[in-house]
Parts: structure tokens; C-alpha cells; sequence
């Protein structure tokens, strides 16, 4: 019996890891997008003479129009698939982060104005990523594998800043910080261009063969969520007509609202990190922007060295157990608990410990960060594009208050003593919510509108 697993082994491709590959890239420069504003914040606020509270509100821009487009982004993904609703967003993204670039030659008053419109649209365009992200995984991998592939593809988050960080970084230092942005929309431009040429659902993808279609089918993996059939217009127009029924019975769920409230919390260390973080090295720290840019690479290779093993973690607990609650809980869990060691940076001075207490909280972090795996698991599949979108709002809601209510702390206190602690009690709540609210972890069943 073992030689003929083995055979079928080799026979099998292994196109699947493609795909979660290009899900890995395209999310590495996504949250490279995201995080050129606050390599570029200390040399743009002083340019243009911002204090924090007024950087906060900027930080925020891409948080408001990220959530509002949450929703309508997951329909998009349903009703047009998402292959070409992804390509399309990559490439509009990228075209308004190059154009942030271009705020450096306005007076400071219509700068602040033009760069907070600006990153608004990048927030509206990055919209349909993640839901895109968890659908695609639903339809590429069998559940035995979804907690390690959506780990993979969202520990591109951490990896971009161990590549970018530094590079920005240094664009930063020796060209200016109105580089930052020319380069990294650029880059995110071509990177469109090689989605639209490398990712296809599992039916129409060239390369795929019948062994490894047959395998993620019979693993759960949800292969016709995007496959072409005569009558797909107006079937996911039908779905997308009773999305408000879909959007209530998501709403109603317990299971749902605890990870919504998990997500929130676990994306406040997330956007600390994307926002505050450099700015916290050079203005707490006393390091220059080039040296934040190196030191934030150890955290974050630590987040990406987690985020990876939190999820073959929980797949091996999947296997060993058979209980899906058990796999996703214990490294959510876990990981938050350890992500508290934040606040301990408060109680030291050396920059190294400093630097080690940030690791291992966002090691701890990137440990619990499975909510895309708990999504792929639990969206139901006429809805698994809104499902994915009001996960994000709602983790994304962040993204707004983390940068607003610590440049209020900071305006207040002149310190980040408060902002740690605040990160950090954020972790302890979304431990609570996946330990005492979510319940056991299920595929969600949609009832019928009569």
C-alpha cells in the first residue's frame, strides 16, 4: 500500500505551491505598500512640520477606506472570481503608492491633503487582497494543509519588512524619502502583470494534472469556487443578491463575532508595527531612520519565522487530533500570550533587549496569526468572498484606532509607555476571544432566504 502513496507522491504536481508562492509575494509588497509611510514618516513629518497627532490621522487614511471597501471588495471577488479582481487591485494600489511620491513637490498644506486622499485609495484598492487570499486557498488546498499555506502567505507581512525595511531604508537615506514610494510602486506594477500570467483556479490552471485535482478535491479544498461554467454570471449574481442575508447570518454567528474581535486585537500589534514602530526606534530610541530601518528586520524575521510555524504547527495538530478547534486555538492562544512580552520593553534601556522583547512578541504574534487559516475553514462558499471581507473589516477596524489612539498617547504622555501597554492588553483580548467565545471551529451553513 505505501508504494503505491509513493507513486501517486511523484505523479503528483505540486502546483498548489506555486500559487501559495505568488500569495506570499504579492502579500510581501502589499504590506511593503503599507509600510512606506512610516519609513518615509520621520523625514516627511519634518518636511513638512506634522506633529503626532497629525501623523496618526495620516497613518489612519489607508485604515478608513480599507475597511469601508472590505465588503464590497469580497462581492467583487464573488461575483467576477479572484484572479482578475487581485490583478486589477495590485496594479491600482501600486499606481497610488508611486504617486505618493509626488506629494513632495506641493506646498505642506496641499501635501498633507493630496497624501491623506492619496492613501485612502491605496486603502480602496488593497481592499480584495486578503479576502482574495483565503479564497484562493479554500480552492487550492486541502484542509490537512490550509493552516500552513495561510500561515505562509500571511507571514509576507513580516517579510516585508525584513527585505523592504532595510532597502527603504536606505532609498530613504541616500536619495530621500519621495523615493520610497517611486520604487515600490513601481515594483508592485510589475508584480500585477506576473499575477495576471501565473495564477488560474485549480480547473483551469495549464500545469495542473489529474493526480494532484484529485488530491485537493478529496482534501476539502473548494475547486469549483472559481471555475468557468456557462450560467456563472447570473448563478453568482443570484448569490450576490441575497448578500445582506449572508452578511445578518455571518453577523448573528458567535463563532464569527469571536474571531472578528480576535482579528481586531491581533492586527493592533500588526498596524503598531507598520505605523509607530520606526518612529518609535528614532524618537524613543534615539536611532537613525537608516538604523531603524536594519532593526526592524530582527522583529520582523522573528514574526515571519512564526508565522510559518504556528501553521505547521497547527496542521500537525490537526492530524495528530482530528479536531480543527484544538489545531487553530492552541497556536492562537499561545502566540498572543507571548506577543505581551511588548510591554516588558517599557522596563529596560539597552537597545538590545529592547530589540529582543520586540522579537519575541512579534514572533509570538506571527505564531497566532491564523485567523486567514480559521477563515478558509469556516467561510461558507457562496459567501467565502464576503465571509473573508467582514473578517477583514472588522480586523482592519485597527488599522484606524492603533495609530490614532497612540498619537493621542504620545501627544499626551511625551512617552510610548502607554502605546506598549495598549498594544499589549490587545493581545490578551484576542487570547480571551478565541478561548472563551469563538466555541468550536466549523464550516458556517447558510440557511435559505425564503
Amino acid at each position: 500500500m505505501s508504494a503505491v502513496v509513493s507513486a501517486a507522491d511523484v505523479r503528483r504536481s505540486r502546483v498548489r505551491l506555486l500559487i501559495v508562492t505568488m500569495l506570499f509575494l504579492v502579500t510581501t509588497v502589499n504590506y511593503a505598500d503599507r509600510a512606506t509611510l512610516s519609513i518615509a514618516g520621520p523625514a516627511l513629518s519634518k518636511e513638512l512640520h506634522l506633529d503626532p497627532v497629525a501623523m496618526g490621522w495620516i497613518f489612519s487614511a489607508f485604515g478608513w477606506s480599507y475597511v469601508v471597501a472590505q465588503v464590497p471588495g469580497g462581492w467583487l471577488l464573488d461575483r467576477y472570481g479572484s484572479r482578475l479582481v487581485y490583478a486589477f487591485s495590485i496594479i491600482i494600489w501600486s499606481l497610488f503608492t508611486l504617486m505618493q511620491g509626488w506629494v513632495g513637490f506641493l506646498s505642506a498644506g496641499a501635501a498633507v491633503v493630496v497624501l491623506f486622499a492619496l492613501r485612502l485609495l491605496v486603502g480602496i484598492a488593497e481592499a480584495p487582497s486578503f479576502p482574495a487570499n483565503a479564497r484562493i486557498v479554500a480552492a487550492w488546498f486541502p484542509g490537512n494543509e490550509r493552516g500552513t499555506a495561510s500561515a505562509f502567505f500571511n507571514s509576507g507581512q513580516y517579510f516585508a519588512t525584513v527585505i523592504f525595511a532595510p532597502l527603504m531604508g536606505w532609498i530613504a537615506h541616500a536619495y530621500g524619502w519621495r523615493f520610497v514610494f517611486f520604487v515600490m510602486g513601481a515594483l508592485g506594477i510589475v508584480m500585477g502583470f506576473v499575477w495576471l500570467k501565473t495564477i488560474y483556479g485549480p480547473k483551469e490552471h495549464p500545469s495542473i494534472n489529474e493526480a494532484e485535482f484529485d488530491y485537493i478535491r478529496e482534501g476539502g479544498a473548494l475547486v469549483d469556487l472559481d471555475a468557468p461554467k456557462n450560467d456563472l454570471p447570473r448563478a453568482r449574481a443570484a448569490e450576490a443578491g441575497s448578500g445582506w442575508d449572508h452578511i445578518r447570518q455571518l453577523l448573528s454567528n458567535r463563532m464569527m463575532l469571536g474571531v472578528y474581535l480576535g482579528q481586531y486585537c491581533i492586527n493592533t500589534l500588526t498596524y503598531f508595527f507598520l505605523t509607530w514602530f520606526p518612529v518609535y526606534l528614532v524618537k524613543e530610541r534615539g536611532l537613525s531612520i537608516l538604523q531603524a530601518g536594519f532593526v526592524a528586520t530582527l522583529p520582523a524575521l522573528c514574526g515571519f519565522i512564526g508565522g510559518v510555524l504556528g501553521g505547521i504547527i497547527s496542521d500537525a495538530i490537526l492530524r495528530r487530533t482530528g479536531s480543527l478547534t484544538m489545531a487553530r486555538k492552541i497556536p492562537i492562544v499561545g502566540g498572543m500570550l507571548l506577543s505581551m512580552s511588548i510591554i516588558a520593553c517599557n522596563y529596560v534601556d539597552g537597545q538590545a533587549l529592547v530589540v529582543g522583547f520586540m522579537a519575541l512578541a512579534f514572533f509570538g504574534k506571527g505564531i497566532g496569526a491564523l485567523g486567514w487559516a480559521v477563515v478558509s475553514d469556516t467561510s461558507p462558499k457562496e459567501a467565502g468572498g464576503v465571509s473573508g471581507g467582514l473578517f477583514n473589516t472588522f480586523g482592519n477596524l485597527s488599522s484606524i484606532t492603533t495609530p490614532i489612539v497612540i498619537g493621542y498617547i504620545l501627544a499626551a504622555s511625551g512617552s510610548f509607555n502607554g502605546a506598549l501597554l495598549f498594544v499589549g492588553l490587545n493581545a490578551l483580548v484576542a487570547a480571551f476571544a478565541y478561548l472563551v467565545i469563538v466555541g468550536k471551529i466549523e464550516r458556517v451553513t447558510l440557511k435559505r432566504s425564503s
